[in-house]
């Protein structure tokens, strides 16, 4: 059969209704992305103005209605709440009667897995966590960004197909994440998504402090560089004065940083740190070098006055910085 005589995907058969509760960035994508399987979404709660917008943009023509009425129109819910909220949502829906047996609740918290669901199973729902690793905007764009996107997948054994098929329709690749280990692989996503945020951010507010006019553009490349090495290569992507052992340098970082961007010392020291000693454990960074720079480091960015660098703070002046054109 060619393409163009493809069955319409709304055709095929055990497709589901689906409801959601909470239109926040999350749910709304999800269940326009199980529309374009062929799903029917059906009803979605949400209170806030953004909430009714993105729910107005994503699922047109859905109703808005109270959570209740959501489980008791769909036969698939996407509980899309904040993960302090999860819990008493899953306890108030079992214990006000609003869950049915035989109905997929599914929640896309990363923190928690199946068990947070146990007040909803013990009413007959079948329970799931299918937490998207990505990061969502509240607009169409979203449901693109599904494609290939990882999904920490956990769910009790004889529902683990079910699991991985609704994430294949979603356009995602399903990940089986083991119930106890739910905190820690949510703690790394957010170690390597949020806080990069707030390096990016902090990073482009003293670039343009610096006199950058286009901290963006400069940005990108390296950033994007940097990333690809890591993911690749690891620790062995690591540069910078940090891993070259240059104290003189990250001593003087701290002191601009102290007169330009004082919020910022607490969070370069700390990473600044962290770097230190995965250059270290490495290789990269020479135990000879390391001690200057430590010592730095442990002194708040105070440089000390032994060593191969300056002793005023500075790089020295004996041109050994290097010319290879990494990030410094």
């Amino acid at each position: 059969m060619s393409t163009s005589q493809q069955p319409d995907p709304r055709d095929r058969p055990a497709r589901l209704t689906v409801g959601v509760v909470g239109a926040g960035r999350v749910g709304p994508a999800l269940a326009a992305s199980l529309q374009l399987a062929g799903h029917r979404p059906v009803a979605a709660s949400g209170v806030s103005d953004a909430s009714r917008r993105r729910a107005a943009q994503l699922l047109p023509d859905v109703p808005l209605v109270p959570p209740a009425e959501v489980l008791r129109r769909a036969e698939l819910v996407l509980l899309t709440v904040p993960d302090d909220a999860l819990p008493d949502l899953v306890t108030g829906l079992a214990e006000t009667g609003a869950v049915r047996p035989g109905q997929l609740l599914v929640h896309t918290s990363g923190r928690y897995g199946a068990k947070v669901l146990d007040p909803a199973l013990r009413a007959g729902a079948l329970p799931l966590a299918l937490h998207p690793a990505m990061t969502f905007t509240g607009t169409p764009v979203d449901v693109q960004r599904l494609a290939g996107c990882s999904f920490g997948v956990t769910a009790p054994d004889e529902l683990r197909l079910a699991a991985e098929a609704l994430v294949i329709e979603m356009g995602g690749e399903p990940e089986w994440i083991a119930e106890g280990n739910r905190p820690l692989y949510h703690a790394a996503l957010a170690l390597g998504a949020n806080h990069l945020v707030t390096l990016v951010a902090q990073s482009l507010e003293l670039l343009r402090t610096a006199g950058v006019e286009a901290p963006d553009r400069m940005l990108g490349p390296l950033l994007g560089a940097a990333l690809d090495n890591a993911l690749r290569s690891g620790d062995a992507a690591l540069t910078g004065p940090v891993s070259r052992g240059d104290a003189g340098t990250v001593a003087a970082h701290v002191r601009e940083l102290r007169e330009h961007a004082p919020d910022t010392v607490d969070g370069y020291l700390a990473m600044a740190r962290a770097t230190a000693g995965r250059a270290l454990a490495s290789g990269l960074l020479k135990p000879e070098l390391a001690e200057d720079l430590l010592g730095v480091l442990a002194n708040g960015g105070a440089h000390g006055t032994h060593g191969t660098h300056g002793t005023d703070g500075t790089d020295g002046t004996d041109g050994t910085e290097g010319t290879e054109g990494d990030a410094r």
